[in-house]
């Protein structure tokens, strides 16, 4: 096992830069113009269970971070540095945890990068993405998930991670998505991608009302 590698609570904040050290914005800030009608909904039932929906998902988003840092870390069999989490964050983080732990063993990897991020010079975004690696014999990239469903805006941020590697120089054969909840209620989904470039079109019409946004 290789000493513990810290985790990087700032991930849904981090900051991309192009060559030229300009900030470029990340892929999930652009697709936050998006409607997300079945998120309205859920934020609307927490609302009428007295739950508040900010704070809950603050904390959801702390369990998805812990689970993917677990992930990670087991990936490229390196300590994982909990000391800063309660029990029960750890407990559920490790419910996620142990369904992608379950998953793999059906299947042959050989890792090339988790939690790296990259630039589109040509379209200027970033983002950072899960895991690339050769799964199966292809490579593959795969967006792991910590949530109760997987939603069209899912497969359109894959694309633009999609287009991220393949600018990069990166080969490209295969992209699917690993949800892994966070309890028995929210399951398990493995599903491939689908319709890529038409997803990738959306992005790209994403990025162009984001930037009209910011000017406006």
């Amino acid at each position: 096992m290789k000493e513990t590698k810290p985790l990087n609570k700032n991930k849904a904040h981090q900051r991309y830069k192009n060559r030229e050290g300009k900030i470029v914005p990340g892929a999930t800030t652009i697709l936050s113009v998006l409607n997300k009608p079945a998120l309205v909904k859920w934020a609307n039932n927490l609302g009428l269970q007295g739950i508040d929906s900010t704070s809950y998902v603050d904390s959801m988003a702390t369990i998805g971070t812990l689970a993917h840092y677990m992930i990670e870390c087991y990936l490229k069999k390196e300590a994982a540095d909990l000391s800063e989490y309660s029990p029960a964050e750890i407990s559920l983080a490790e419910n996620a945890a142990l369904k992608f732990y379950e998953w793999e063993k059906s299947h042959t990897y050989e890792l090339i990068f988790s939690e790296k991020n990259l630039v589109s010079e040509r379209y200027q975004y970033g983002g950072c993405l899960d895991i690339y690696w050769k799964l199966d014999g292809k490579y593959t990239l795969t967006d792991l998930k910590t949530c109760k469903g997987i939603y069209s805006e899912h497969h359109t941020q894959l694309s633009s991670y999609r287009q991220l590697l393949i600018e990069n120089g990166y080969p490209v054969e295969e992209c699917n998505i690993l949800r892994i909840g966070r309890d028995e209620s929210e399951g398990f989904d493995f599903v491939k991608s689908r319709n890529e470039d038409l997803h990738f079109e959306r992005f790209k019409h994403c990025l162009e009302i984001y930037r009209l946004n910011k000017i406006l």
